[in-house]
């Protein structure tokens, strides 16, 4: 077989199944692809010696009939997961040099599922930005241009790296990180596939944490069944997590019927943006016509504190930063700065943060620790969680009446170019996560489905809203959607 790389996780699967061919040449197909598209600046720390070394022990595996589904096949991990004996930096130069004597629960269940890491993804810094922009390692690429224009464009943040990856036919799937939208607005910018799962379906240990009441692991693939396979792979209870659910993973490519009759989809009011691009609003007419056709009822739905969601995450999510951040100083590990004779330990945190942290996590560490400083704290965190309550019983409310699925668009508007939104106004870019950071407010599963081209020839994508613990439901609804919109699309190559 040839192009290997090219395949998603189910056909891969299937053809390693059927003797066709090995985890190893899978393997080295992505790696020869990985050695080709440094351009991309998707792999930021790769390893080929793990990687060849799990694909002959899954191999192994195969010709012993014991292999799991994820067995044999090629991914790559977001640098947010710590991997035992391999960098683990989140994209920032306070933790170079860190190598974890332990690894994370998602890509422990995925080697135990036999997959095969082919390295570190890139990403923003601590996973704060919308653009892959902000990380140590320089900007991830998207493989995406727009038509002829040679501009290079944003894969999306912060799993930038691994939608790029991915899109770019780096590896047959990749870990991704959602906070506010980070694993759904890339997939969206790269035609792929992201889902967020139900905050507490995969377990937070070992994850680099930004705010820990939002993070939540998923997989980006190439398809909604590729999604389905990878998310059950990643999934399960972990005691090491409080906040991990004691709950059976179902097997959620067997409930991909692509039936949906009967299902009741919301359309929320409150989505239509003013200045939305017309071509957002058609992809989206479009997207509940899909649905309508295969058999689903549209209905309109209100979630009256859609307005409020952005300036709530924005005081939420940097205050939990501020908190997670304080343990990075020059003590224990990572980045220490040189001191000046007669400097003490003030002097060295402060420097040690000061040349460890790039100028967006600094700006969301000083944002988090005003809003939990005495005087404030009431005014804008408690406030913030007051509305984050009143978002989380919005989408009660709407399930309650017998919807099963929420429509809206994933991203304001296609990928942009690389630095035309950067340092300017930092609330431009902020305004990249208003369809997503509802659902991690209020810790519902999410997914983005590529749906379509606009007039430059990039990808968009629409997003489904799904009731909590029902990923399966949910991606099955993705399914149908992807069925119908036929995305095929990919980005020419020119890396």
């Amino acid at each position: 077989m040839s192009d290997l790389n090219k395949l998603g996780l189910a056909s891969a699967r299937d053809a390693l199944r059927k003797g066709e061919t090995t985890a190893v040449e899978l393997t080295q197909a992505c790696l020869t692809a990985i050695d080709g598209a440094d351009a991309l600046n998707a792999f930021v720390h790769k390893t080929p010696e793990i990687a060849l070394e799990r694909a002959a022990a899954a191999d192994a595996r195969l010709q012993a009939g014991d292999a799991p589904a994820m067995c044999g096949l090629p991914i790559g991990i977001k640098d947010l997961f710590c991997t035992r004996g391999v960098p683990s930096q989140a994209g920032s130069r306070i933790l170079q040099g860190f190598l974890p004597e332990y690894e994370s629960t998602v890509s422990q269940n995925l080697a135990d599922a036999g997959a095969v890491m082919l390295g570190k993804l890139n990403m923003d810094e601590f996973a704060m930005g919308s653009s892959n922009e902000t990380s140590t390692y320089g900007n991830a690429i998207s493989p995406w241009r727009r038509g002829n224009d040679a501009a290079e464009l944003t894969p999306g943040g912060s799993s930038g790296g691994s939608a790029a990856a991915v899109a770019a036919d780096l590896c047959l799937a990749a870990t991704g990180t959602d906070t506010g939208g980070s694993i759904r607005q890339p997939a969206a910018f790269t035609g792929t596939v992201g889902i967020k799962p139900t905050y507490g379906r995969c377990s937070r240990w070992g994850i680099v944490a930004f705010a820990s009441s939002l993070d939540q692991a998923g997989p980006m693939t190439k398809s909604v069944r590729d999604a389905a396979i990878m998310l059950g792979a990643m999934c399960g209870h972990d005691p090491k997590d409080s906040t991990s659910a004691d709950l059976a993973v179902p097997d959620f490519e067997a409930m991909l019927s692509g039936d949906i009759k009967g299902k009741k989809i919301g359309i929320p009011r409150e989505y239509r943006m003013d200045g939305m691009p017309g071509e957002i609003e058609k992809l989206w007419a479009d997207g509940a016509d899909m649905l309508k056709d295969a058999g689903a009822e549209i209905v309109d739905i209100s979630l009256p504190h859609t307005k409020y969601a952005l300036p709530a995450y924005y005081v939420i999510a940097p205050a939990e930063a501020s908190s997670n951040l304080a343990r990075y100083d020059g003590v224990r590990y990572g980045h220490r700065a040189t001191l000046a004779h007669g400097d003490g330990i003030t002097e060295m945190y402060e420097k040690t943060r000061a040349e460890g942290f790039g100028h967006e996590v600094q700006r969301r560490v000083m944002v988090g620790t005003y809003v939990l400083s005495a005087g404030f704290y009431d005014a804008y965190y408690n406030r913030a969680r007051r509305v984050r309550t009143l978002i989380k019983k919005d989408f009660e409310d709407v399930f309650a009446t017998g919807v099963d699925a929420i429509l809206t668009p994933a991203t304001p508007s296609a990928a942009f170019g690389l630095g035309e939104m950067t340092d300017a106004d930092p609330v431009q870019m902020y305004l990249n996560d208003v369809f997503t950071v509802t659902v991690n407010l209020a810790g519902l599963p999410g997914i983005s489905v590529p749906a379509g081209l606009d007039k430059q020839g990039l990808p968009l994508g629409l997003q489904l809203i799904g009731r909590p613990w029902e990923e399966g439901d949910l991606l099955n609804t993705a399914h149908a959607l992807e069925n119908a919109a036929g995305f095929v699309a990919k980005p020419g190559k020119w890396w």
